[in-house]
């Protein structure tokens, strides 16, 4: 499976907006563009292959589904898992002939999205280190009182940033993805011992990921409920992503009424006890 010049150039231009504040912002840009969940689908569709792209972004947002940037900080790149740990994903699973929903291609997906997320962080922080300069202006405009000018600091030079360590690497990377995995073939045969090495260290990743989630958002030993309960719809009852989704908005709609419920019963109790004071005098 070859990927074009125009498929990459799309697939750099799409890793620059992921990490665009100017561009839509966080919300649209990093939290959106550039989670592989989403990447999947815009990633699918600019190669034709939609349910691949899908299945390969699901498997690689497992691991990175509680990834945050604290201060700037970042363990890995998202848009480079994204936009280059995805597509060369998809030339990997069809170049070596891997059923793109089995655990075999899941492992593979998950391993390079790591592999490349890593390589990822260099271009982050070159990003973020040209930007340096960017900002160094923009406080200049600043005193000089110059505010227009900050148009230009804040939508305008980061560009310049991204096409340089965003967009350029995502070009050549991907558009070289159909010979990287020729050369995986040739090198790495599918029953050697760094190609299971590969896959077993590609299984482990997805429960880094959850488990990372759970230590953010398990304060007491009852939040783990909702999480085995929908461990038992998927893994016992065979209920899907889709299904789950579904049901724990039923959950959530039913605990928002009996929240709600509760809240007012206290407003109606606080109400009659004021009346009750004011009868007493």
């Amino acid at each position: 499976m070859e990927i074009s010049i125009l498929q990459a150039v799309l697939f750099g231009l799409f890793a620059c907006l992921a990490s665009m504040p100017g561009m839509g912002g966080t919300v649209l840009g990093n939290y959106t563009l550039g989670r592989p969940l989403v990447a999947g689908l815009v990633v699918g569709i600019i190669m034709g292959d939609i349910q691949t792209g899908i299945i390969v972004g699901a498997a690689i947002q497992v691991v990175y589904i509680a990834l945050v940037t604290p201060g700037g900080t970042v363990s890995a790149d998202v848009r480079a898992i994204s936009y280059i740990g995805i597509p060369l994903s998809i030339v990997a699973i069809k170049g070596l002939g891997l059923d793109p929903s089995s655990a075999a291609a899941a492992q593979m997906a998950t391993a390079l999205g790591a592999a490349v997320g890593t390589l990822g962080t260099v271009l982050f922080y070159g990003t973020a280190t040209i930007n340096l300069v960017w900002q160094h202006m923009g406080w200049k405009a600043v005193e000089k009182g110059d505010f227009k000018k900050l148009y230009l600091v804040d939508m305008g030079l980061p560009w310049i940033s991204h096409l340089l360590c965003s967009f350029i690497p995502t070009v050549i990377i991907t558009k070289m993805g159909s010979d990287m995995v020729d050369v995986i073939k040739t090198a790495l045969p599918m029953d050697g011992i760094a190609m299971k090495t590969l896959f077993t260290v590609g299984s482990l990743l997805p429960a880094v990921g959850v488990a990372i989630l759970l230590k953010q958002v398990v304060v007491k030993a009852t939040d783990l409920l909702t999480f085995f309960f929908g461990f038992t719809l998927a893994a016992c009852m065979g209920v899907n992503l889709v299904g789950a989704a579904i049901i724990g908005g039923f959950f959530g709609v039913i605990n928002y009424k009996i929240k709600m419920l509760a809240i007012h019963k206290a407003a109606v109790a606080g109400a009659n006890t004021v009346e009750d004071e004011e009868e007493d005098i």
